[in-house]
């Protein structure tokens, strides 16, 4: 583990880089959208009168999805007992914010398709990362004294890399300038800054606050290189997040490019209250887990 530094932060929040993200977001009004009815289901959990009844209304209507909320609470992921064969059940044992944000992990399959983009990097390497990294912030998650709910956990790995997925549906060629220039030496933030105006981080919180998801989310995806940079209050689960990228990275999950320096700050452990054994212990459980978290998100 490196020891802990001063340094500042890589990068601001997405409001420092506004002009290239708002016009990013605008390109891809089309794509950046969530499906209607996980919409619903985001604004109906968020509702403080909307009941069990309600959320099982709104995703029985949609069998497709239905379907992939039912086949996650019944793998080993959960490791609920017996079989849960309604969505009703699956909402009393799991809770409302629980299966949304299944609903919500299940819908961002869509935004990560795409083919090889170069010989080195291809949306599925990205999403294989963002899998491993949701993974692995769940299992830290059962590793700290704090109570975080393991899908929030899951569901902010998943989707912290997101702002590549923006710059690939907005601009493909400046990306391909971009992975030109980290190839050539300069580090994945500093070739989106020169390229983009913006790095990865700025674009997922621009995303994130365009469909409006709680800061938790937001914290995420604009600080989960800079953990630090956020007030002790706010960075619990982006520190799980940022610690989960490094296991990923140094595992060689996926696409591994974005990580500069895969040592883990000693600060961040410390603020998480987590030990050397239980990183080691996330580091043994984390290929089996992948293998069947990767079932489910296919």
């Amino acid at each position: 583990m490196v020891e802990a530094t001063t340094a500042p932060p890589e990068t601001g929040s997405a409001t420092s880089g506004a002009p290239a993200v708002q016009a990013a977001l605008e390109n891809i009004a089309h794509i950046a959208t969530l499906p209607e009815i996980t919409v619903k289901i985001i604004d109906l959990v968020e509702n403080p009168e909307s009941t069990a009844r309600d959320l099982h209304q709104v995703i029985e209507n949609d069998p497709a999805l239905c379907a992939r909320i039912l086949k996650v609470v019944n793998s080993a992921f959960y490791g609920l007992p017996g079989q849960i064969g309604s969505i009703n059940r699956a909402i009393v044992l799991l809770g409302l914010n629980a299966v949304k944000n299944i609903a919500i992990a299940v819908s961002l399959t869509k935004l990560f398709s795409g083919s090889q983009v170069t010989p080195t990097f291809s949306a599925r390497d990205l999403w294989v990362h963002s899998i491993c990294v949701g993974v692995g912030s769940r299992l830290l998650s059962g590793k700290i004294g704090l109570r975080l709910p393991p899908d929030e956990a899951f569901l902010g790995g998943l989707m912290h890399d997101i702002g590549i997925m923006v710059e690939l549906q907005a601009d493909r060629a400046k990306l391909l300038a971009m992975l030109d220039q980290h190839q050539q030496g300069k580090t994945f933030l500093d070739a989106e800054q020169q390229v983009f105006g913006a790095d990865h981080q700025q674009f997922g919180q621009g995303l994130c606050e365009k469909w409006k998801f709680p800061s938790a989310f937001s914290f995420v995806t604009g600080y989960h290189h800079q953990p630090l940079a956020l007030d002790a209050e706010s960075r619990t689960l982006t520190a799980l997040v940022y610690v989960a990228d490094r296991l990923a990275v140094q595992g060689g999950f996926g696409y591994t490019g974005t990580v500069a320096d895969t040592d883990i700050d000693t600060q961040v452990l410390d603020a998480l209250k987590l030990t050397e054994h239980a990183i080691e212990e996330v580091r043994e459980e984390l290929p089996e887990a992948i293998e069947v978290a990767e079932q489910l998100t296919n």
